[in-house]
């Protein structure tokens, strides 16, 4: 299936129908979401991969009782680091000299720039580290669909509930977007069988 194909097909499900995913689908989408981009390739965030159903009912009544939450297969919570420290750095560092058998030495230069970072306040790294969880979202979007597995991006949620019930706070982390996983129940779906609706592309794209 094209990439069009599949985009063209997925919408932002309103109803889902409670089928689990089979698990070598829901772990194709974990590592599309493994290997999406982020900026210097740090991956300032964590995604919890939510299935239990009594916390799925919790998260439900603070993401104002969407029934997508409950409904889905499955449920990722995306939460960015909420602050960038020297040892994340260093981390990613010695993991990178580890994977690529590289002297750590030589990647100093590099080291220094993500360092630079460290100048900024710890608000508006959580800023950049957020905008982060977006681009592994859309890459999680677009896996899913390729799978023929519904997804419906939210924040309408309330974050601080949710870092709350999860104890992101502890863990270093602020939830930013949630995205249930499953399967779309078209016959009360209201959305599923109407036409995608997008602007024109002369609209779009501005070509220069």
């Amino acid at each position: 299936m094209s990439i069009t194909t599949a985009l063209s097909w997925r919408y932002a499900t309103k109803k889902m129908n409670g089928t689990k995913i089979p698990n070598e689908k829901l772990e194709i989408i974990l590592n599309a979401i493994a290997l999406a981009p982020s900026s210097f390739g740090l991956q300032p965030y964590s995604v919890f991969v939510i299935e239990d159903k009594a916390l799925l009912e919790k998260i439900k009544a603070i993401a104002s009782n969407q029934s997508q939450v409950t409904d889905a297969s499955a449920l990722l919570v995306f939460a960015a680091w909420s602050k960038l420290t020297q040892q994340h750095i260093d981390d990613y560092f010695e993991r990178i000299a580890t994977v690529r058998n590289v002297a750590l030495e030589s990647l100093q230069s590099m080291k220094e720039v993500i360092e630079s970072q460290l100048k900024n306040s710890d608000a508006d790294n959580l800023i950049w580290n957020a905008k982060q969880t977006y681009i592994a979202l859309g890459i999680a979007l677009v896996a899913a669909a390729e799978e023929y597995v519904d997804s419906t991006p939210m924040e309408g949620f309330d974050k601080q509930a949710l870092d709350e019930l999860l104890q992101l706070k502890e863990k270093g982390l602020a939830s930013t977007v949630i995205l249930p996983l499953g399967y779309r129940d078209s016959d009360n779906d209201y959305l599923a069988k109407l036409k995608k609706v997008r602007r024109e592309k002369d609209q779009l794209f501005i070509r220069l």
